[in-house]
């Protein structure tokens, strides 16, 4: 894979990963509730959702959500439910500015907690294994060595989802600054409906070739 391709894929990556889903509206939602700092962990959980997703096409897991009815529909589902279970918890939000000092640690909303949700909001999504199972291929020499090219994609991937999530939570972050502490309640209720939305068009989401 050259340097043209991987910018090329670069571009095509950002205006994806940019356009608001659900791993970056948590990343807004989590900034403006707990600060940039105490988002992190929910970025990282996207992140290694990436290599999971990137290693799944590699692998040709991408493939077989295309072909199988069944098992687009089992991941399908299981990702619409998440997804409406976190937009309700966010809609009943009563707000709650949590930002902390330097070295405070939460325990209802800690960073495994808040890992875990965005790890398995993207994870659960078979938009995602269709989306990279049709794009990724396509910036893949296959008379080289594939395994370096996935991993230099998936690095590449992660690093601008990372940068983009950071983006956004912060952004929420300073936000709340600006206004009231109340708005927090707001800015929940709009990514909480958001979600749903998400939600909803994830259940009939169908794929191409059904």
């Amino acid at each position: 894979m050259n340097t043209t391709t991987l910018l090329l894929f670069s571009v095509v990556a950002l205006v994806a990963i940019a356009t608001p889903g659900p791993t970056v509206l948590l990343a807004l939602a989590n900034g403006s509730r707990y600060g940039v700092r105490r988002s992190v962990p929910g970025m990282l959980g996207a992140v290694v959702s990436d290599f999971v997703l990137v290693g799944a096409v590699a692998l040709g897991l991408g493939a077989l959500l295309a072909a199988s009815e069944f098992w687009f529909s089992v991941l399908k589902w299981a990702g619409a439910a998440y997804l409406a279970w976190l937009g309700l918890r966010l809609l009943r939000s009563r707000g709650g500015f949590e930002i902390p000092t330097e070295g405070a640690a939460g325990t209802q909303h800690g960073g495994r907690a808040i890992f875990m949700k965005s790890f398995l909001v993207a994870v659960t999504n078979p938009k995602g294994y269709l989306f990279c199972s049709a794009l990724l291929p396509q910036f893949i020499d296959p008379a080289a060595a594939q395994a370096p090219q996935y991993l230099a994609i998936a690095l590449v991937f992660a690093g601008i989802d990372f940068s983009v999530m950071f983006g956004y939570a912060f952004v929420g972050a300073k936000a709340i600054r600006l206004l009231k502490a109340s708005a927090t309640r707001w800015i929940d209720r709009a990514c909480g409906g958001a979600l749903l939305a998400l939600a909803g068009s994830l259940a009939f989401y169908r794929r191409a070739n059904s």
